[in-house]
């Protein structure tokens, strides 16, 4: 079967969108999808004219996704240097410090870049959702269905990480507060850019349907591994579900939606579909990254050119230029140093530096962006949550002693509800470090974001009510769109 690619999408920056249709043909092996090389140029009008041009425009959703300023980098450094975990040592404002020491502003270049990587795999999806719709029978009707629906969950995807990111939280006020612009619609100029905003519940209400019609119409699987790992199929929508209902505290749909893909007992996996499980938590990060519990990653490849300041990996390992925070869940004495992932670091200069990511330019490592570990801890989350405790505890066990089989959990630590909350919550921290997760964690439950500081360096606590405590607007949209504030 060949496989097409494309570097194709409309990018919302600065509220103009621009058309750029270029489609990249590859051979029939995985290696070489990964590594597309451009073949022809073609318009807007004819875009939707074969089913090679239709994949590569598929493709281009995922090549959205990977861009630097979103999952292909910047999404990562932000989303960390925004916690506890991680001493800032450069004052570099262009690899995250305004985030590490809560300084953001509407003309941040990260704000204004994520905001607009994030919207233009939205627009990307929009688009590729239209024409479908608009050119019937150019593919079978199962692939029309298998490609609205990735479109719908990479669309979904994208609205999730602004949402978490822009927007106060569910959990504030039951989604009440001002959102995003919910843009459904096909752009290609600047005629409808003028848009209000839904508030929160409402965008997570179109997350979720997304998600549940992309659920019914992808793939339970793929040929291979590889595409198992970086294309959407059922159980990536059940898990990226998973953590959407987690962060708006609906944790009986947590559960719903867990079970489908985790066995009734362990050791868990998923029965239908992919058959997820946990794996060697160490090859998942160095030598075997489309396991089975590696749900969605970003395949980083020598063209994708994510080097340098947005890239995850140099700047938080090969630059050095965050550290482990000693003071941050590094420093857990119940985190014993028998746990394999306490190997995913190394020492200079007398302080810590995390390599999960540990591949050297142009830094190749997939960047995981749901696993199946994360899974089961949403699942002992809500379980916990709504009065279950030994399931919840059964599920955390399975991520603990993945990586330490020797652990036991003190009593005092899960033989509560409260207990068990905060053991999972610090479990997430060291299961997930790295992966984007902390400050998110910390909005979903109201909670402060945390002083942080070094011999030379320091950054405040922001509280809840702070107007920090989210990213603001940024300025290229307030200017752009006139309904922005309304």
């Amino acid at each position: 079967m060949k496989t097409f690619t494309k570097h194709t999408y409309i990018s919302r920056i600065s509220g103009i969108f621009c058309l750029s249709l270029v489609l990249g043909t590859t051979a029939c092996n995985d290696q070489e999808y990964l590594n597309p090389t451009p073949a022809t140029s073609i318009s807007g009008t004819n875009a939707f004219d074969t089913p090679e041009r239709i994949l590569g425009l598929v493709n281009g959703i995922y090549k959205a996704v990977k861009n630097g300023n979103y999952y292909g980098g910047n999404y990562y450094t932000y989303t960390e240097a925004r916690g506890e975990e991680f001493i800032n040592r450069t004052s570099n404002t262009f690899t995250a410090y305004e985030a590490w020491n809560q300084t953001l502003n509407s003309g941040s270049n990260f704000v204004a870049g994520f905001w607009a990587a994030g919207y233009g795999a939205i627009n990307n999806a929009n688009i590729v959702i239209k024409g479908l719709t608009d050119n019937p029978n150019k593919v079978s009707a199962t692939l029309t269905k298998q490609y609205i629906a990735e479109a719908k969950f990479l669309r979904a995807l994208s609205y999730y990480s602004l949402i978490t990111l822009y927007a106060r939280p569910y959990n504030e006020n039951n989604g009440a507060s001002p959102g995003l612009p919910l843009r459904l619609q096909a752009e290609t100029n600047t005629a409808n850019n003028d848009l209000k905003r839904s508030t929160v519940a409402e965008v997570y209400a179109q997350i979720i349907k997304d998600l549940n019609e992309a659920e019914a119409d992808l793939p339970t699987n793929y040929a291979s591994n590889l595409l198992n790992t970086t294309r959407a199929h059922k159980n990536t929508a059940i898990a990226l579900k998973t953590r959407v209902y987690l962060n708006s505290g609906n944790y009986a749909k947590v559960i719903e939606e867990a079970k489908k893909i985790v066995s009734t007992s362990a050791p868990f996996s998923a029965t239908t579909g992919v058959n997820h499980k946990l794996q060697n938590i160490v090859e998942i990060f160095t030598t075997n990254y489309t396991s089975t519990e590696s749900i969605l990653s970003v395949p980083m490849t020598d063209l994708d050119n994510v080097t340098g300041q947005t890239s995850f990996p140099y700047v938080f390992n090969a630059n050095s230029e965050y550290n482990l925070n000693p003071n941050g869940i590094w420093g857990e004495t119940e985190w014993k140093s028998t746990d394999l992932r306490r190997t995913f670091a190394r020492t200079a200069s007398g302080v810590q530096f995390l390599t999960k990511y540990n591949k050297p330019s142009p830094f190749l490592d997939y960047l995981p962006i749901i696993r199946y570990s994360e899974v089961l801890l949403n699942y002992s989350e809500a379980a916990a949550r709504t009065g279950d405790l030994a399931k919840s505890v059964e599920l955390l066990k399975a991520v603990r002693n993945r990586s330490d089989a020797t652990y036991i959990f003190p009593e005092s630590n899960v033989g509560t509800q409260t207990a068990l909350v905060n053991t999972i919550l610090k479990e997430r921290r060291i299961e997930l470090l790295g992966e984007g997760f902390r400050s998110n964690d910390l909005l979903r439950n109201l909670l402060p974001l945390p002083a942080k500081s070094s011999s030379s360096l320091s950054a405040p606590a922001v509280e809840p009510s702070q107007t920090n405590y989210i990213f603001p607007l940024p300025n290229v949209e307030i200017v752009t769109n006139k309904l922005l504030l309304e």
